[in-house]
């Protein structure tokens, strides 16, 4: 007979299926909690004319708020208002989808200024980011 050792602590590399196990575990809690379910996750993508990726966004929805998680634009292109693009669709995305705010962190070495000059204010920071740098988290209210 085997003794009951209880349950077993692992540590390991990623797990997609813990990761989703965990997100739909969370996800059930916080809607019970707050009675709101959520929303969404949509994305924006620009590509050139062989297909290959300009920049792109993801973004997710609830609450009336929409989350940006990423937003990226190819070197060559950075100058050349992709990056403003696909803020401003997501932006009105988010309006149709029901939102009234986006929030978004840019590390200070990354793009807080270009978030900034599109009307977003900063609500937090966090140090401690490798190179003396901060996570710089900032939201923006829309009008629709």
């Amino acid at each position: 007979m085997t003794a009951d050792t209880g349950p077993n602590l692992v540590v390991g590399n990623d797990d997609p299926a813990l990761s989703r196990q965990l997100d739909d575990a969370l996800t059930a809690f916080n809607e019970a909690a707050t009675g709101t379910a959520y929303g969404d996750s949509f994305t924006v993508k620009v590509t050139d004319k062989d297909g290959a990726l300009v920049g792109g966004l993801t973004a997710w929805i609830w609450g009336g708020l929409c989350g940006i998680s990423m937003l990226w634009v190819r070197e060559d292109s950075r100058e050349q208002g992709w990056g403003s693009k696909i803020l401003e669709a997501t932006e009105a995305e988010a309006v149709r989808r029901g939102c009234d705010r986006v929030l978004v962190s840019s590390f200070t070495f990354q793009a807080p200024g270009f978030y900034q000059r599109h009307g977003y204010v900063e609500a937090g920071r966090v140090p401690g980011i490798p190179g003396g740098h901060e996570d710089v988290y900032m939201l923006k209210r829309l009008t629709s």
